[in-house]
């Protein structure tokens, strides 16, 4: 009689794990399905004195007489064992006992067999016995089974009896400092696995294998996993078709079809279900991705699903007033989880910012419908209804006054405060810096101490991780990966501010951007930023500054390899989620041996800390929060107030209209942009077409000398041509002022006198006066500051030894190739 305890843990299969994971994962599966065991192969199909005979040989020998004699011990009662079970083999009688489902508990039922039969045997054989036979291919136990159940013998072992060559030849392919270091002897023994569950060699295992044991992987032990992806397919072992990287493969949903995205509510009503899909799949050519995704949520979620949910078995378009108010009602309102300030978590209901939009969605749907039934009858005649909605209901000029006010008090906060986040910025990498050249300098197990910060260095410090240190309160940092994320918050604020890009423009630019186009009247070479397609599908061209070219050429300093080139990766792209080809983006790193894009997560995360370490709050003392959009509103409130013209800052920031543009300029008043767009429109119908002539000399030499006038003697007035002081000459106050260095020292006596007619005024009671001096003195005190900065900046760029702007730039340009381009 068998004696057999029921499994109680069933492993899903690894397709219907992928759907759990993600559709990408899902896909990939499809396309590149992982190998499957044979029912029998000749080692599985061995008698037991000729496993055990086998055992003996020197490939599965342990390397220590006891840990040798306790593997076979273990293999033997392991196979008494498994003859309790049906099976002609030992896989078959395997997968037919409980150990097969049961995972790391797996010993607790051959103990409790071996007990019933009067003996004892120890946990440990019967571990060491299972990894003979599994080394031995006697048995392979499936990759879920082999994933969970941890064996730090397995990779030695497998490498030692399976496939010796097979492993050789892969480590001489790859640096030894890449395989001997963590994560390497992990990837290893991932692909140990592999060969240990399905058997063949290094040479055999195909995409689907990796793919099916990240699947199964769980915990940080994936990381090992998408290395040894990365080894095998940079040694050319996979199909040209096979992803390019396996990083946060299992958090990416990738791009599905419109009937998943409509079968993601579970619609009741089959054939509004379909209509929905065929409508979609009409819009689709038209629309992005995101675009579309977005459609399906309005016109499915927040539509069609809400009815069904408050009105069951609904299957009509045309809706009852009843149904119609109900649904506007609903529509504009949703309610969300918060926690409470006595820690408990409430729904709360809040407005619905999306509500126009929505609305918009869905009364262009019963439009569409009603002017598609015109030309195809046939198709669409049978759902043309009237529309719920107005075009009242879908006016959303209230919607975005409230977004416009909300924008510009954000801009408004933030616009004054980010000279303090610059020089935090500048600060935090210059001391991640000192730390890093400090503690890399320092010997092992030895205690250093800068910026008074002590540090005490491991004795045993791996080559992955050298930037590893304790600090005085025993905690472990790394003080590498410290000095990446104020490189990254210095640079991408930096960048930002300058041009006034959006984040994803941000994440895209490579070396290739950089152009050096040289004017055809001077021979002058201007250094250009190229933004590729985006938003609007619009490439354009941004002037760089001296303090961007300085941010650039850092980033790539940093990057280039030896031959002096910069390594092209894949960059996922979140809005259409695809992979991009690889390019040799500026915002990428080397994560455990696989050179990776930055995501915008950690830029975001990079940004954050730093702003706690500066310091800014509101007016409500919380900290004051920056997203990278607020950058770009900045940069245009900042470039339309200090006189650009808004059309000219609508081409610079890339925007398809001038309204959008004038939306960002939180502090440009709404009625001076009414009159000032009236103004041209009333001055180009009623003025002549001969006004609009060539520049006189007379006016050229006008225009000269307004440049002229604006030397002061601290430097020069940045106002823009045409316009009237606006501070009444106090230029200390002014941040259109620009101080030359030669007149710092002019500066300075400025402030101090300052403070000692502050020091006066509070001596002799004028209380009026004092604050009148104090914002000068502020004034003058944020001016030093910048000069400060500016020259810290240039002293610290001659001393990194950062390379001249022709080394830095991918391509030269010229009038003909820049027209081409454009």
């Amino acid at each position: 009689m068998i004696d057999t305890a029921p499994a109680t843990l069933k492993i899903p299969p690894v397709i219907a794990t992928a759907h759990l994971r993600g559709h990408e994962a899902a896909a990939l599966l499809e396309a590149f399905p992982p190998r499957s065991n044979p029912a029998s192969w000749p080692a599985t199909e061995e008698t037991r004195d000729d496993v055990l005979k086998r055992l003996s040989l020197p490939a599965f020998a342990a390397s220590q007489e006891l840990a040798q004699r306790a593997r076979l011990v273990g293999a033997r009662l392991m196979l008494e064992w498994l003859e309790s079970f049906p099976g002609d083999t030992w896989q078959a009688r395997w997968d037919a006992s409980p150990a097969s489902s049961a995972y790391d508990g797996w010993p607790t039922e051959t103990i409790s067999w071996w007990r019933r039969h009067g003996r004892k045997p120890y946990t440990a054989a019967l571990r060491s016995g299972l990894l003979a036979l599994v080394c031995a291919d006697v048995i392979r136990p499936g990759l879920h089974w082999i994933a969970v159940n941890q064996s730090r013998y397995l990779r030695v072992s497998v490498e030692a009896a399976r496939d010796p060559d097979g492993f050789a030849r892969l480590k001489a392919a790859l640096p030894s400092d890449e395989w001997s270091r963590r994560p390497g002897p992990d990837a290893l023994k991932a692909i140990a696995r592999i060969v240990a569950a399905l058997g063949g060699g290094v040479d055999d295992i195909t995409v689907g294998d990796i793919l099916a044991l990240l699947l199964a992987t769980p915990g940080k032990g994936t990381e090992a996993v998408r290395l040894a992806y990365t080894w095998l397919r940079n040694r050319g072992q996979f199909p040209p078709d096979a992803p390019a990287t396996l990083h946060n493969l299992t958090s990416r949903a990738g791009q599905v079809d419109v009937a998943r995205l409509v079968d993601r509510y579970h619609l009741q009503c089959q054939p509004i279900r379909d209509l929905l899909v065929d409508y979609l799949n009409e819009r689709r050519p038209s629309l992005d991705y995101n675009s579309l995704k977005s459609l399906s949520a309005n016109l499915v979620g927040l539509f069609w699903a809400d009815l069904e949910r408050h009105h069951p078995g609904i299957d009509s378009l045309q809706l009852s007033p009843e149904v119609r108010d109900g649904w506007k009602a609903r529509v504009v309102e949703k309610t969300v989880r918060r926690r409470q300030p006595d820690g408990t978590v409430a729904e709360v209901t809040t407005p619905r910012i999306s509500a126009p939009g929505v609305k918009l969605a869905v009364r262009a749907f019963y439009l569409d419908l009603a002017e598609w039934s015109l030309e195809e009858p046939e198709r669409w005649g049978r759902w043309a209804a009237p529309s719920p909605l107005t075009e009242a209901d879908c006016d959303g000029k209230k919607a975005e006054k409230q977004q416009k006010a909300r924008s510009g008090q954000r801009t408004r906060e933030r616009l004054p405060v980010l000279p303090v986040l610059v020089r935090t910025a500048n600060q935090r990498l210059a001391d991640a810096k000192v730390r890093l050249d400090a503690v890399n300098a320092a010997a092992p197990g030895s205690t250093v101490t800068v910026l008074g910060e002590t540090f005490t260095i491991p004795r045993t410090r791996r080559r992955s991780d050298p930037g590893h240190v304790y600090d005085a309160n025993g905690r472990r940092r790394n003080i590498a990966a410290e000095e990446k994320q104020a490189f990254i918050a210095w640079s991408t604020i930096e960048i930002l501010r300058h041009t006034g890009i959006r984040i994803e423009e941000l994440m895209e630019i490579g070396h290739h951007s950089i152009i050096s186009y040289t004017l055809p009247s001077t021979g002058e070479v201007v250094p250009l930023l190229q933004i590729a397609p985006s938003k609007t599908d619009k490439e354009r061209l941004l002037l760089i500054n001296p303090e961007l070219a300085d941010v650039l050429s850092r980033i790539i300093s940093r990057l280039r390899g030896p031959d002096g080139t910069i390594t092209a990766v894949h960059y996922y792209d979140l809005n259409e989620q695809v992979w991009n080809p690889p390019m040799p983006i500026l915002y990428q790193w080397s994560v455990s041996g696989e050179n990776r894009a930055i995501s915008v997560r950690s830029v975001r995360d990079a940004l954050a800390v730093t702003l706690k370490e500066s310091g800014i709050v509101d007016k409500s003392g919380n900290p004051l929060t920056f997203q990278p959009h607020d950058f770009r509103r900045i940069f245009i409130t900042d470039a339309i107030l200090n006189g650009l013209p808004p059309h000219i800052a609508q081409v610079i920031a890339g925007h398809d209209n001038l309204n959008t543009t004038m939306g960002y300029a939180a502090i440009y008043p709404s009625d001076t942009i009414e009159a000032h767009k009236a103004f041209i429109a009333r001055r180009r119908s009623l003025r002549p077409a001969e006004e609009y002539r060539a520049v006189t000399p007379e006016e050229w030499e006008e225009f000269l000398g307004h440049f002229e006038r604006r030397k002061l003697a601290l430097g020069e007035c940045g106002r823009a041509y045409g316009t009237d002081c606006a501070h009444e000459h106090a230029c200390v106050r002014c941040p259109v002022l620009i101080v030359s260095p030669a007149e710092r020292e002019r500066l300075v006596e400025i402030r101090d006198n300052l403070g000692d007619r502050i020091a006066e005024a509070e001596r002799e009671g004028w209380l009026g006066e004092i604050e009148g001096l104090q914002v000068s003195r502020t004034g003058a005190e944020e001016k030093l500051a910048q000069l400060d900065a500016q020259s810290a900046r240039k002293r610290e760029a001659v001393h990194l030894g950062i390379p001249a702007f022709p080394e830095v730039v991918a391509r030269t340009s010229t009038i003909d190739t820049l027209q081409e381009s454009l």
